[in-house]
């Protein structure tokens, strides 16, 4: 009887070269792991470092912006200059995650060239409207708070973004115009200048002494205290028919007093051309205007590379010397 053994007699042993490869294999797939956690760890570094200085340098724009505009703040312009370059240092940032990655940048070039020309051909209107906003930024020709007419539309301007233009009528009535059609159309900024010339024409009758209404309506402009000395008010007669004259003054005033000096102008005209001896002419409105002197030149514009003065100290009461103290 032979012994048993757990053999068996045709069995082969394991190769030593396989099991060398197998070592091998696993070893190059830990050093792969290695790398993909290391590249990991590096891309999530480079993402948190990119939101921080994306938020950093959007805070650094904000306040540089407002210290430029800080006697007469633009929070469209400091919104939009944060945003810009929060979203630019962002997409940079993503740009080398990816190329950390291992995604090289010519696919990301090319992938994000097909991808802008798909949405460009998708939203033509809206790009439009953006990029209208963008030089309305950086132009300026209106400002919030600003009376402006266009695309038929007259009102405040209540809000300004890349997209549109919100404009409240007198009637209170909410505008939503695209930026798109107000910078392809005639803007009129009524708010620009600080200044406005009111021109009223009106008739006088033949029988009516005109040399006399011409006389008085000067009078009253002069002694108005809306209306500016320089330039002098201005009295012309520019039409003349069987039935009546048609003469026209113009007065120059502060931009928010024009409707009320217009309106007191042809009322006193009208009452004039009927009696040119009347004294019971309402008396002139006050003033709406905050500082009704006249502008000088130059003032209230902003360079965006110059700094404001800063105000000098007012010198202050000096200070008594200190008594000695008594022993």
């Amino acid at each position: 009887m032979t012994k048993p053994t757990l053999i068996p007699t045709a069995g082969k042993l394991p190769d030593l070269a396989n099991m060398k490869a197998d070592e091998t294999l696993l070893t190059h797939v830990f050093d792969w792991a290695g790398k993909v956690a290391v590249n990991l760890v590096v891309a999530a570094l480079i993402l948190g470092l990119t939101f921080w200085i994306a938020g950093w340098a959007a805070g650094v724009v904000r306040r540089t912006l407002g210290r430029v505009h800080r006697n007469n703040p633009d929070h469209t312009l400091e919104t939009f200059g944060a945003s810009l370059v929060r979203y630019a240092i962002v997409v940079v940032g993503l740009v080398a995650v990816l190329q950390q990655l291992g995604v090289q940048a010519t696919s990301i070039i090319a992938v994000l060239g097909a991808a802008s020309l798909a949405i460009g051909l998708a939203l033509q209107g809206a790009l439009s409207n953006v990029a209208a906003g963008v030089m309305i930024l950086l132009f300026r020709p209106y400002r919030v708070g600003d009376t402006i007419e266009t695309v038929t539309r007259i009102g405040t301007v209540k809000s300004l973004d890349l997209l549109f233009t919100e404009i409240a009528t007198f009637d209170n009535v909410k505008v939503m115009i695209p930026n798109s059609k107000v910078f392809g159309d005639v803007i009129l900024n009524y708010s620009a200048h600080r200044t406005r010339r009111v021109d009223v024409l009106f008739k006088v009758p033949l029988k009516t002494d005109l040399v006399a209404v011409l006389k008085r309506l000067r009078e009253r402009a002069e002694n108005d205290p809306r209306i500016r000395k320089e330039p002098a008010v201005q009295i012309e007669v520019t039409d003349l028919s069987e039935a009546f004259a048609q003469a026209a003054i113009r007065a120059w005033t502060a931009r928010e007093d024009f409707a009320s000096v217009k309106t007191d102008l042809m009322l006193t005209a009208h009452l004039l051309a009927d009696d040119p001896v009347r004294e019971d002419l309402p008396p002139p409105r006050p003033t709406k205007a905050i500082d009704p002197s006249p502008a000088m030149p130059g003032e209230g514009e902003h360079h965006l590379f110059k700094l404001p003065r800063r105000r000098a100290r007012q010198p202050g009461p000096s200070k008594s010397p200190s008594q000695p103290k008594k022993a």
